[in-house]
């Protein structure tokens, strides 16, 4: 939420040779239950790609991994056969021979026939970016669950083209909300601020989102009381640039395909489980208990995309509900598509931002915590002995097998970012006292 379309920017990229070179990866779904068909991502229509293929592999809608072919102009049965191979070859595909129809899975997305089942709203924060607002909407909107209020809130707008867009598209379906000050954390503070549900989602405004999206949400909190934020799973909507690929290649923002949750009520496996929360999910793709993420202050307004710190408000937000006493729970079958940044200028801008977020978190949990220094300090040499190991390792997706560095230096960015980040938010701090004393002396 940079204020600046994505599509927009790049439009008039500057060429370079690799991106010359670069041959497109078609992202799409597979459902083995419907092998005969692949699907846009999000399930948005039918798919007949050619060239090469990356497919997202559900079953009875959980996803189980990904798998990669190449197909064909004019031949799409072989394409759709080639993954299908691939999925019982590189998968755990359970056998639908041995498993009795009680003993196989639920399709995910069936909300519950339940009265008592909780109410969601969704929370979409936006600036000046309709065209992938409506996308955003139009995807979300889609939902099986019935119980969902939705929030659109307009960050620090240039003009009234979302308010607009919200009022004659989506007028009964969609409530806007205005907030005059630049700054993610602080939209996303209005929004929880008017939240109706029990649950408060967010999503960014440059997603594609899964029919099951909010029901799989739902049914995470609904299965353990102590949980406390849920996070889901972030495929990329397109890889149409090298330096889509080369995000994908870095880690991207996936955090896999096993469920899984995190809680200080023992002692972790990982003495780094209570700083490195970055582990647990992304911003673009979280849930709180609305009461619990109120009571604990929401998000830090010296955080987020438009403040200098630059990000690590979500960071912030998993730190505050882990340390609170409450669990954090991985759900994979939450499913959304991220837009990542088509050009390499705006991917290495991105990246130097994670490093910037992840050292305003740090600096932001310490002077909220300052008994956590001594320990942090401790610890910081072991945490980037297992970054660099983690970073040499790649965490490689299929979809970047034998594919060279598109864009180099990387990880030395996100470095560079990481130092900054404290000074970006002690200068974010400093910005809003001003602010504040300025307002405060007209």
């Amino acid at each position: 939420m940079n204020g600046v379309d994505r599509r927009t920017a790049a439009a008039c990229p500057r060429t370079a040779a690799r991106d010359s070179l670069y041959t497109p990866v078609r992202v799409v779904e597979l459902d083995l239950d419907e092998p005969g068909e692949l699907r846009s991502p999000g399930g948005l229509g039918p798919a007949d790609p050619d060239g090469r293929v990356l497919a997202l592999v559900r079953l009875h809608g959980h996803p189980l991994g990904l798998v990669t072919a190449t197909g064909t102009a004019g031949d799409p049965a072989t394409l759709r056969r080639a993954l299908v191979d691939a999925a019982h070859r590189e998968l755990r595909v359970p056998s639908r021979s041995t498993a009795t129809p009680a003993a196989q899975p639920r399709r995910v997305g069936r909300a519950r026939a339940r009265a008592d089942r909780p109410t969601v709203t969704v929370v979409i924060c936006t600036r000046n970016r309709p065209r992938a607002l409506r996308r955003c909407l139009d995807s979300l909107l889609r939902t099986d669950y019935p119980d969902v209020e939705v929030l659109v809130v307009d960050n620090a707008p240039l003009d009234d083209t979302t308010r607009e867009l919200v009022r004659t598209r989506y007028r009964d379906q969609v409530r806007y909300l205005r907030e005059p000050v630049p700054g993610l954390a602080r939209a996303r503070n209005t929004g929880l601020a008017a939240a109706r549900g029990e649950i408060c989602a967010f999503a960014d405004d440059d997603l594609v989102i899964d029919s099951h999206w909010v029901a799989a949400l739902a049914e995470a909190f609904e299965a353990d009381d102590r949980t406390g934020c849920v996070t889901g799973l972030v495929m990329p909507a397109e890889l149409d640039t090298a330096a889509q690929l080369a995000l994908e290649r870095y880690g991207g923002y996936s955090r896999g395909f096993a469920a899984r949750s995190w809680s200080l009520r023992e002692p972790p496996d990982d003495p780094l489980v209570r700083y490195s929360v970055g582990r647990f999910g992304s911003g673009a793709n979280m849930a709180f208990r609305t009461a619990m993420l109120r009571s604990i202050g929401g998000f830090d307004p010296a955080t987020g995309a438009g403040t200098p710190a630059r990000g690590g408000e979500e960071l912030l937000a998993f730190f505050s509900v882990l340390n609170g006493g409450h669990d954090i729970t991985y759900q994979p079958d939450a499913i959304v598509w991220h837009c990542h940044p088509r050009t390499e200028e705006a991917l290495t801008r991105q990246i130097f931002n994670f490093g910037v977020g992840f050292g305003a978190y740090l600096t932001a949990a310490v002077s909220r915590r300052p008994d956590v220094l001594a320990d942090l300090v401790r610890r910081v040499p072991l945490g980037l002995w297992r970054w660099q190991v983690a970073h040499r390792a790649r965490r490689h997706a299929p979809s970047c097998e034998a594919v060279p560095e598109t864009v180099p230096g990387l990880g030395r960015r996100e470095i560079e970012g990481l130092l900054y980040g404290p000074f970006g938010y002690l200068y974010s701090l400093w910005h809003q006292r001003t602010a504040r004393s300025g307002a405060w002396s007209r």
